[in-house]
């Protein structure tokens, strides 16, 4: 199933997406002709049915691209706006992906 088509729900295309490769919000709102809001707010229901579903949902965090902060502690799935230790506006956005098992 190609997950750009228009079958299924947003959820659902987000999740066929995501088993096939890492991408970030960005991405997959392009991928599948959604805006990056409904992407953001997708994020949290698709990560529960995927642990439910027993597979793992896989975040590479944001990172700093000047001083290299990775941002460990950040639970929102968006792109942060500036590093808090160097306050370089540079970050690269987290990127997701899900491990079927």
């Amino acid at each position: 199933m190609n997950p750009a088509e228009d079958d299924g729900t947003v959820r659902e295309r987000i999740r066929a997406a995501l088993a096939l490769k890492t991408l970030t919000v960005r991405e997959l709102s392009q991928q599948l002709s959604v805006s990056e809001r409904d992407v953001v707010e997708s994020l949290p229901h698709v990560t529960r049915s995927v642990e439910a579903a027993g597979d793992s949902f896989v975040v590479s965090p944001a990172e700093c691209a000047g001083c290299g902060f990775i941002f460990k502690e950040r639970s929102r799935p968006g792109k942060p706006s500036r590093c808090p230790s160097c306050r370089a506006t540079r970050v690269r956005p987290p990127r997701f992906h899900i491990e079927e098992r």
